[in-house]
């Protein structure tokens, strides 16, 4: 399939509000087409120098526009894709384009997995002294809360390029045991730094058995 392409060095998830701000006169023109045409883009993800995968967006809401035509939008984020071709320009239109295929999800997930990745999650945000709001189990998925787990970009570009649910989950669980593990180690030596210099009952060793030669 043929579809605008706007590479950015960001990743979005399908599912997610992408809110842009659009002031380059090529991606207005595009912004326009989608309006008049109710035509989607893509976003490839620009890393290492490379444009392999990215996520499809729909257009729903033009919140803001400015003197010069510079425009506040909202997209939904919808599907991922890996890029076939990219022309830096589409046909006769001043954006660029490109030939993607999309990937097709697996939907195997696991209830228990699925447990585990809040609960771990739960507890990191504890550890980190941030409020963990309640989440909807059935409407839960391994994208709803990957901004929010502490992922590098170089990680949320590998959990994009998963298809399976289960793996997803249990690509995030393993992050999160591991941050967690780190983050005790940090508050255990903290709490060590904090009790250096405080007055403390100390038992004195009883030497009254051994005898000085």
């Amino acid at each position: 399939m043929r579809i605008p392409l706007f590479p950015l060095q960001t990743v979005f998830f399908p599912g997610e509000t992408v809110p842009l701000h659009i002031f380059e006169a090529r991606y207005k023109a595009l912004i326009r087409d989608c309006m008049d045409e109710a035509i989607t883009f893509g976003i490839p993800v620009f890393i290492d120098n490379t444009m392999v995968y990215g996520t499809e967006v729909q257009l729903k809401e033009i919140v803001n526009t400015y003197e010069g035509g510079a425009m506040d939008i909202v997209c939904v984020a919808r599907q991922v894709f890996k890029v076939i071709t990219f022309d830096p320009q589409m046909d006769d239109k001043l954006y660029p384009g490109g030939v993607v295929t999309f990937l097709d999800p697996i939907q195997d997930s696991d209830p228990k997995l699925v447990e585990s990745v809040l609960n771990a999650c739960k507890e990191l945000y504890t550890l980190m002294e941030l409020p963990f709001g309640p989440i909807k189990r059935e409407v839960f998925n391994s994208f709803t809360l990957a901004h929010k787990m502490g992922l590098s970009f170089q990680q949320e570009y590998q959990l994009l390029q998963l298809t399976s649910e289960k793996v997803r989950l249990q690509f995030l669980l393993d992050h999160l045991e591991q941050t967690i593990k780190v983050l005790g180690q940090l508050n255990r030596t903290r709490e060590l730094i904090e009790l250096n210099g405080h007055f403390r009952n100390f038992d004195p060793l009883d030497f009254e058995d051994y005898a000085l030669e």
